[in-house]
C-alpha cells in the first residue's frame, strides 16, 4: 500500500534541517527546493520508505543526500561508536563520483562529523580495506563493489545500517545488478528505510521495488520526460552520412553552435572518426566513451563542467543498456570496456548549451537522456538531430511517445531550415577530410588515447596528488596527429561563406576586433600590420640592453 501525499510546499529553512545544512545550501545558490525536494525531503525525515520518479536534472540527487546528512547528524548525537550509517548504490562509477560530490558540497560545514567513501574506482579490495576499517558515515558504490567488500569482510552493515539509497533504479538491472541486489538482501539488517530514485517507472523498478521497499510513498511529479518548449528547443534535419559531416564542419566553422555542446554518437568507433575529422578543421573535442579509465573521465567531466572544453564527443552505447547486445567491433572484442560506464544518464554536466545527435539513439529513453543533459534546472537549452533514411522510423517513435505530455497544436520537432546547396564548398572539403580518415588512422588514434590516459591516471596519479594545480592543466583534448594535417582546411575563405552569413560574420569579426574598455589595441587580433618598435618590446631578446660593463669602465676613468 502506498500511502497519499500532502500538497503542502516546503522551504529549505522550513524542513527542520541542522544550521550546517543550510549554510552549504546558500553557497550553492539554491534559493528554493526543486518539486522533488519539497516532495521527498520532508517524508524521508519521517523516517517513510520512498519511490521517487521526476525527470533527469530535477534535483534527485539533492533530495536523497540533504535528508541523509540529516539523519547522519542527529544519530551523531547519541553515537557511542563510529560506523556506518547509510549505502548509495548507482549502476555506474560516474554516478558514484557525482553523489559523492554532492555529499561533499553539502557536508562542507560539518565535513569532520560526516565522512564519505567513494569505493567505485578499480582498485584492489585490499587497497580500499584501510579506507573502510575507518567506518566511514556514508559508502558509495556499484552493487557489485559493495557486494565484494562485504564478502571480503571489508564492510560490515547488518548491524550498523539505517539508509539504503538506490540512485537512477531503473539501470540497477540492465546493467546487470539483479544477483548483487539478491546478494546484498542477506546481508542488511531487518529494519532499515531505502530510497529508490529514478527517471522512469519501469518493469525493472517495480521488481527492485518488492524486493527492497517496505510500504513505500510513491512520488509521481506530474511533469513532462523533457522541459517545456520555452526553455528546450528541438530541431531535426534530414541528411545522409557524408551530410552529417559537412553539416557539423559547417555549424562549427560559421559559429551557428555557440556554447559548450555534447555530440552523441552510438559507437566508440565513431568518437575517433568524428573527433580525427573535426581535427583537421582545427576544432579539438575530448572524447568520452567506455575504454577510458574513470578517472580520465570523471577529470573530463570535471573540466567540462569548470569552462575548460566546450566539445565533447560521448559514445552511448547501446551494449550497455543491452546486456545481450553484441560489441560494435564484431565478433572479436579488440578493446576492455567498462561495464560499469554510463554517460547519457544522470551525469550532471554543467551549462551545456547544446545536446547534437550525430547517430539518432535506437530508443525513446535513450533520445530523452540525451537532451536531458540540456536546459537542467533554469537554463534553457537546444537539441539537434542529424537524421538519416534509415534512422526515421526511431525519429517517429520519439514523436510519438513524446506528443502524450505535449501540448495540442504544438510541434515537437522544428525543422532546422538550413540550405545544404549553400555549403556545397564544405562537401569537397569533407570528401578530402573523409579521406584521411582510415581504418587504420582510427584504430591507431583509439589505441593511442587508451596509453595516453592510462598513463595520466595511474602512472602520474600519486604526482598529481602532490601537484594538484598541474592536474588543472592537463587537458584531454589535444590533437591525436595520426591524420595528416592540412593547414588551409582550418581557415574558411570568403567563398565558402553562405550570402545570408556574410553581415552576421562581418558583425562578429568587428566585435572580437575592438578592444575592451582601459584596453589597448590589440595589434594580432587585427588585420594590421604590427609596428616594429612594437615587436621589439615584445621580444625580450631583441629589446634586452645591457651596459653594466659600460658604466663600470666610466667610473674606473673617473677614479
Amino acid at each position: 500500500m502506498s500511502e497519499s501525499v500532502e500538497d503542502d510546499v516546503y522551504n529549505f529553512n522550513e524542513m527542520g534541517l541542522d544550521d550546517r545544512i543550510l549554510e552549504a545550501i546558500a553557497k550553492q545558490g539554491w534559493s528554493k527546493p526543486t518539486p522533488i525536494q519539497e516532495k521527498a525531503i520532508p517524508l524521508a525525515l519521517e523516517g517513510k520508505d520512498i519511490l521517487a520518479r521526476a525527470r533527469t536534472g530535477s534535483g534527485k540527487t539533492a533530495a536523497f543526500c540533504i535528508p541523509l546528512i540529516q539523519k547522519i547528524l542527529d544519530a551523531k548525537q547519541t553515537m557511542k561508536e563510529q560506523c556506518v550509517k547509510a549505502v548509495i548504490l548507482t549502476p555506474t562509477k560516474e554516478l558514484c563520483s557525482q553523489a559523492c560530490k554532492h555529499l561533499q558540497l553539502l557536508t562542507t560545514s560539518c565535513s569532520r562529523e560526516v565522512k564519505v567513501l567513494d569505493i567505485s574506482p578499480q582498485l584492489p579490495l585490499p587497497s580500499q580495506r584501510p579506507l573502510l576499517i575507518e567506518k566511514p558515515d556514508v559508502v558509495v558504490g556499484t552493487p557489485t563493489r559493495i557486494l565484494a567488500h562485504i564478502k571480503a569482510g571489508n564492510l560490515n552493515i547488518r548491524d550498523s545500517l539505517e539508509l539504503l539509497i538506490v540512485d537512477e533504479a531503473d539501470l540497477i538491472f540492465s546493467f546487470g545488478y539483479e544477483d548483487d541486489i539478491k546478494g546484498l538482501l542477506n546481508h542488511l539488517p531487518n529494519i532499515y528505510q531505502a530510497f529508490l530514485m529514478s527517471a522512469t517507472l519501469s518493469e525493472d523498478v517495480k521488481a527492485l521495488r518488492k524486493m527492497v521497499l517496505h510500504n513505500a510513498v510513491i512520488l509521481r511529479l506530474e511533469e513532462s520526460a523533457l522541459p517545456e518548449a520555452s526553455r528546450l528547443t528541438q530541431y531535426h534535419i534530414k541528411c545522409d552520412e557524408l551530410e552529417k559531416f559537412t553539416l557539423i564542419c559547417a555549424l562549427f566553422k560559421l559559429n551557428l553552435v555557440r556554447g559548450k555542446s555534447i555530440i552523441f554518437v552510438n559507437q566508440v568507433n565513431r568518437c575517433y572518426k568524428l573527433k580525427l575529422f573535426l581535427e583537421q578543421f582545427g576544432i579539438n573535442a575530448c572524447v568520452l566513451n567506455s575504454e577510458l579509465p574513470m578517472n580520465s573521465r570523471c577529470h573530463i567531466v570535471g573540466q567540462f563542467n569548470d569552462g575548460l572544453y566546450d566539445y565533447i564527443i560521448a559514445s552511448d552505447e547501446n551494449m550497455l543498456m543491452d546486456p545481450k547486445a553484441k560489441p560494435d567491433d564484431g565478433k572479436r572484442k579488440k578493446h576492455k570496456k567498462d561495464k560499469e560506464y554510463g554517460i547519457s544518464r544522470g551525469i550532471d554536466f554543467q551549462n551545456v548549451a547544446n545536446v547534437i545527435n550525430f547517430d539518432f539513439p535506437d530508443t525513446v529513453d535513450a533520445y530523452i537522456h540525451r537532451v536531458g543533459r540540456t536546459a537542467r534546472g533554469d537554463n534553457n537549452g537546444c537539441a539537434l538531430s542529424f537524421v538519416s533514411i534509415q534512422e526515421m522510423k526511431l525519429l517517429k517513435s520519439v514523436e510519438e511517445v513524446l506528443k502524450e505530455s505535449t501540448p495540442e497544436g504544438e510541434d515537437i520537432f522544428k525543422p532546422y531550415n538550413f540550405k545544404m546547396e549553400e555549403i556545397e564548398g564544405f562537401k569537397y572539403r569533407a570528401k578530402d577530410a573523409m579521406k584521411m580518415v582510415t581504418k587504420t588512422a582510427i584504430r591507431e588514434s583509439r589505441l593511442k588515447e587508451i596509453k595516453s590516459e592510462l598513463l595520466k591516471s595511474e602512472k602520474l596519479k600519486t604526482y598529481f596528488e602532490e601537484n594538484p594545480r598541474d592536474l588543472q592543466l592537463l587537458r584531454h583534448d589535444k590533437s591525436l596527429h595520426t591524420v595528416k594535417s592540412q593547414s588551409h582546411m582550418k581557415h574558411v575563405p570568403d567563398y565558402l561563406v553562405p550570402k545570408t552569413l556574410k553581415r552576421l560574420q562581418k558583425s562578429h569579426k568587428q566585435k572580437d576586433n575592438q578592444p575592451r574598455q582601459g584596453q589597448k589595441r590589440n595589434y594580432r587580433g587585427s588585420n594590421k600590420a604590427e609596428p616594429k618598435f612594437k615587436r621589439r618590446k615584445a621580444d625580450p631578446l631583441n629589446s634586452f640592453k645591457f651596459a653594466g660593463l659600460g658604466k663600470e669602465k666610466k667610473k674606473k676613468k673617473k677614479s
